[in-house]
């Protein structure tokens, strides 16, 4: 594989760890352009120390002294806030992570695909919120998206060299999260501190909890949607506890492609990396005798309604998936930090859908509009723990 370089929009968090360890891994194949963080200093300085980075950003621009400390004595050169952001992401890196998690990656997401490189998409909310907006620029500048979620990077994988015009099915895969043998009553009572506890993968505590109202896939539903053009009717969620069949794809002949792989977030990365090549990775092979059996279940949307509003906001279009994001990120803050119940997240979600839509996004200022009306409208809604 030849030398590329590569920036990091996210670096300290888990998609950015297990980027770095595969970079730490292959050094004499890539080049560290920018590396960026919320707020974790010491951390973000010590990567951009180890890799050599250019840049090291910081989100918080209140940080940047502190960041600039951190730094002293090498070359790099440290930045801080949200223009400081794009303005790393848009460096040109051959390949550029976006892992900023939420909204906030939104923008310098679409700064890096309009340098017209290749974008690997960590980032779901970003072209959940903007993903007519997102395609359009990725048109415009001739950007190469590749898809990092596991299922979403399973469909790409299964997709390769065939015509999405003979796809009779693409099957995005569920693991269920932590409580999918809950009963419904149960779930009122379920605490922050399990609903991050995911059984099969290592993540974060917002696409955690996610994963426990299965939102998550119906985030993954509507990027689906705009990544690969097969129609909402030819999308589907199959809840598979293993998560061992990242995704499947069937074809008009009858035919079903699927990709299998361990929990482990490096090898969708790593086929993003190394694209269209392979790479090396630490994982270990799957052993499918040890594993014994896979088994597939359609999901309950009585008890998790997330997958059913995810799918009428597609349909709905316009700004519904952005408002859909934007309400969940606040609810899901709301419960992590004690402040409702576990059921009410997506109830709250549903009711900010409900009070009604603005105008489609046309444009990055406009989707921006429509994400903070509707987090204003979700605070509203939020009830305390009872």
């Amino acid at each position: 594989m030849n030398l590329r370089s590569i920036s990091v929009l996210g670096a300290t968090g888990s998609i950015g760890d297990s980027t770095l360890d595969l970079v730490r891994r292959n050094r004499d194949a890539f080049r560290v352009v920018a590396l960026t963080a919320h707020g974790r200093i010491e951390e973000l300085a010590a990567l951009a120390r180890e890799f050599g980075a250019e840049v090291a950003v910081v989100a918080d621009p209140e940080r940047l002294s502190d960041l600039r400390a951190a730094l002293a004595g090498t070359s790099i050169e440290a930045a801080a806030g949200p223009e400081a952001l794009v303005e790393a992401a848009a460096r040109g890196a051959d390949i550029t992570v976006a892992a900023i998690v939420g909204c906030a990656g939104l923008a310098p997401t679409m700064a890096a695909i309009e340098c017209g490189r290749t974008v690997a998409l960590a980032n779901k909310e970003a072209l959940v919120s903007a993903g007519e907006v997102m395609t359009a620029a990725v048109a415009r500048s001739g950007a190469t998206l590749l898809p990092v979620d596991s299922e979403h990077n399973a469909i790409f994988q299964c997709l390769c060299g065939n015509d999405p015009a003979h796809v009779r099915m693409i099957t995005l895969t569920a693991s269920g999260g932590p409580f999918r043998d809950w009963a419904g009553d149960r779930l009122v009572h379920a605490t922050p501190a399990e609903a991050v506890k995911h059984p099969n993968w290592s993540m974060g505590a917002k696409i955690s909890v996610d994963s426990a109202t299965m939102m998550n896939k119906g985030l993954e539903f509507i990027e689906a949607y705009h990544l690969f053009p097969v129609g909402v009717e030819r999308l589907r969620i199959l809840v598979h506890p293993q998560s061992v069949v990242h995704s499947m794809v069937e074809y008009r002949d009858g035919s079903t492609l699927a990709q299998l792989g361990p929990s482990d977030m490096r090898v969708p990365i790593a086929s993003a990396l190394a694209w269209p090549a392979r790479m090396d990775t630490p994982c270990a092979p799957l052993d499918l005798a040890e594993i014994g059996e896979l088994t597939f279940r359609r999901p309950d949307e009585s008890r998790f309604p997330a997958t059913r509003l995810a799918r009428e906001a597609v349909i709905a279009g316009g700004a519904a998936p952005a408002v859909l994001n934007a309400a969940n990120e606040v609810a899901v803050a709301a419960f992590l930090a004690g402040k409702i119940g576990f059921t009410r997240i997506v109830a709250c979600v549903e009711d900010v859908l409900a009070r009604g839509l603005p105008p489609a996004p046309a444009a990055l200022a406009d989707v921006m509009a429509v994400d903070h009306e509707a987090r204003v409208r979700a605070a509203a809604c939020m009830e305390p723990v009872r």
